[in-house]
């Protein structure tokens, strides 16, 4: 897998779309950050450690919906292996007027836009949420 952070955006854009209430991804430090972001911003219901029949760490993604729709409405990598994006503070972007996030890999941890503002850091735009 070249792109763990795209596997994982895909399976719970996927997962919404078929209206399931949890799904599974392969653990790491990285995508438990940005579940971290994600569950903070209120876009999911959380997530928990677990293993598969393998015995491989995965993490359990609860997903959250409002009278029937998904929370999450628009969900797009904009970093990507291949092609790493990098901004200032001064340039992170501004979801939908502010009713999204952007997710930023900084080097005081990830956080959402605001909280990168806010702390006056940079760094690399993983995801933009809305």
């Amino acid at each position: 897998m070249n792109d763990p952070i795209g596997d994982m955006l895909t399976r719970i854009r996927n997962s919404q779309l078929r209206g399931k209430s949890t799904v599974s991804t392969p653990a790491s430090k990285l995508r438990a950050w940005v579940l971290d972001v994600l569950a903070d911003e209120g876009y999911i219901r959380g997530y928990e450690k677990g293993t598969d029949e393998r015995g491989h760490p995965t993490l359990e993604i609860g997903l959250k919906y409002f009278e029937g729709t998904p929370v999450i409405r628009e969900l797009k990598r904009v970093s990507t292996p291949g092609r790493r994006v990098y901004m200032g503070v001064k340039d992170i972007p501004v979801v939908r007027q502010g009713l999204g996030v952007s997710i930023v890999s900084t080097p005081k941890g990830v956080m959402s836009d605001a909280n990168a503002r806010s702390q006056n850091v940079g760094g690399e735009v993983l995801c933009t949420v809305f």
